[in-house]
């Protein structure tokens, strides 16, 4: 099985913050960070330092997804924000990139396993896709 994070961040967010609201949304749902195998955003976030510096250190790729890409998931999620798609075009950067990028690496398509998760300065969704391959739980 597939597992991505989809975060969304405002400008200048800490890589700290990231981080608490990664592992505690992992934490909550009681799954594995190994399990990740990426992180994915809107691309006009591919230079936000945060999110590189979070990418950075879990050692995992960050993949940037144009709007054409995040658009068709709008009817998946679970929150559609008109504030993000003032400001970017689609109705939710983290539940959207996970969704997309989830389904784009596994080639099937993806579902939502933890649903838009809101700290002060950023947003985390995880998507997965694909057959799970073994019998090892999500959970720890």
């Amino acid at each position: 099985m597939t597992l991505v994070v989809g975060l969304g961040c405002q400008r200048g967010c800490d890589v700290h913050a990231l981080l608490a609201l990664f592992d505690g949304a992992l934490a909550d749902a009681g799954i594995e960070r190994q399990r990740i195998v990426a992180l994915a955003t809107i691309d006009r976030k591919q230079d936000e330092p945060g999110l590189r510096a979070l990418a950075a250190l879990l050692n995992l790729p960050l993949e940037c997804l144009s709007v054409a890409q995040l658009a068709p998931y709008a009817e998946h999620l679970s929150h559609r924000s008109a504030v993000a798609f003032t400001h970017t075009g689609c109705y939710g950067v983290a539940e959207s990139a996970a969704l997309a990028l989830a389904g784009q690496l596994a080639g099937s398509p993806a579902r939502l396993l933890i649903t838009r998760r809101k700290s002060a300065q950023a947003t985390f969704a995880l998507a997965c896709a694909g057959d799970k391959p073994d019998n090892r739980p999500l959970r720890s």
